[in-house]
């Protein structure tokens, strides 16, 4: 796949989450800066392992916490799905190291170090338990921490994402590996780092940098997946790049692939969404929710 037609899914996951302003550049210095299409209850920066992590709060109840994809921002990636959980839940949506508000630091990139933010983040808040929720990088993220972390972990939903580097199809890998520092130049991504990433050079260091994370290899480990504590449930689409017998491993490590006739249903829960990408994954709202109201309940 070449890179100019990530560009063009771009566009397109962005056009259909109905969006019609774009993101406001935040203010210098660490003051919050309210986005255009979603107003934050709270919103801040917690000071967490050297970096401050940008956080923002909507909503009262149960809290359940939300972890971006690659590249994205809290209203890129969650837009629509914050609308539907903050009626009933409280929402607190992240954004990872050199993400959105959130700035770079020297430290690599590393999924064992995005679970400990958040951990931390969680600290900083006063939250001993949560339901976590990841999507795409933020999914793998959101695994690592149920195995560091299993005690602050609820219950747990990724949103296509793999456990190792290889349940990405070869396609996807190759992809990644071809994507130049400027490839998110003409897209809505780029506007969304513009208070972090001030010219074009500092964000590119920054893509240049996440590139060579989201192509190494990574795995999670078998046995650390079979012990998670938390219930989890994994959504998926049917065409999302995730392999398919990775996807079943994935649950069956996870307690599934049973028959539940005759040993009761398991904890855990696979769903694949048909006819689904990667991207076009997170624009089925109503569908997401459906699962999540039956999940979490």
């Amino acid at each position: 796949m070449h890179y100019r037609q990530i560009i063009m899914i771009v566009f397109l996951s962005y056009l259909s989450l109905k969006v019609s302003a774009e993101v406001k550049k935040p203010t210098a210095g660490l003051q919050p800066q309210q986005s255009e299409w979603l107003s934050p209850d709270t919103s801040g920066y917690a000071p967490v392992n050297g970096l401050n992590l940008y956080y923002e709060i909507y909503g009262e109840g149960k809290p359940i916490v939300l972890i971006h994809g690659a590249y994205q921002t809290i209203q890129l990636c969650w837009g629509n799905m914050i609308t539907e959980l903050k009626k009933t839940r409280k929402v607190i949506a992240v954004e990872l190291q050199g993400h959105g508000h959130t700035k770079d630091i020297t430290r690599p990139f590393s999924y064992r170090g995005f679970a400990n933010d958040i951990v931390a983040l969680l600290q900083y808040l006063g939250i001993d338990k949560t339901d976590i929720m990841g999507f795409s990088v933020g999914g793998t993220t959101a695994m690592q921490l149920a195995i560091q972390q299993p005690g602050v972990v609820d219950k747990l939903i990724v949103l296509s994402a793999p456990y190792q580097y290889t349940g990405w199809l070869p396609v996807m890998r190759n992809m990644l590996k071809s994507l130049p520092p400027d490839f998110l130049d003409q897209t809505p991504y780029k506007t969304a780092h513009a208070g972090i990433y001030n010219d074009s050079s500092a964000f590119h260091r920054f893509t240049g940098k996440f590139i060579k994370f989201d192509t190494e290899n990574f795995d999670l480990g078998d046995s650390n997946m079979k012990n998670i504590k938390a219930p989890v449930l994994f959504i998926m689409g049917d065409n999302d790049g995730v392999d398919m017998m990775h996807k079943a491993k994935m649950y069956q490590l996870c307690g599934g692939n049973v028959f539940s006739d005759i040993s009761g249903a398991p904890r855990s829960q696979l769903s694949i969404l048909p006819n689904t990408g990667h991207m076009s994954l997170l624009m089925q709202t109503a569908t997401i929710i459906g699962l999540l109201d039956h999940f979490l309940k």
